[in-house]
């Protein structure tokens, strides 16, 4: 378990639906997905999350997922990733989390 953190600590994650408009497996790589996302007012984010092993590029285009936003860009393969992916995970590998109606991009998650 991680340390317990503050609400304010908290408040500082800006978390974000985002619509996957593209994605496609990173060359070269067996785990990455560099995905194009929406996120309506706040624009498009180039996004790469290591989900490939349990997902298919073809099977998040079109769908809703939550995001962090506001997290610093890494570079990973070469390719900047504006954000961060939110899934869970267990010994049989990645849950995709969607909200359980469709959403306007960009909404904020409280």
């Amino acid at each position: 378990m991680n340390p317990e953190i503050t609400y304010d600590d908290f408040s500082k994650l800006d978390i974000r639906i985002g619509k996957v408009t593209a994605a496609e497996l990173v060359p070269e790589t067996d785990k990455l997905i560099k995905c194009t996302v929406d996120f309506g007012e706040l624009g498009v984010r180039t996004i790469v999350s290591g989900i490939a092993p349990w997902k298919k590029p073809e099977e998040l285009i079109g769908r809703l997922f939550p995001y962090i936003v506001n997290l610093a860009p890494r570079t990973l393969r070469g390719i900047e990733s504006q954000g961060m992916l939110l899934a869970a995970s267990d010994e049989e590998g990645v849950a995709l989390i969607s909200p359980e109606r469709g959403i306007v991009p960009g909404s904020k998650l409280r």
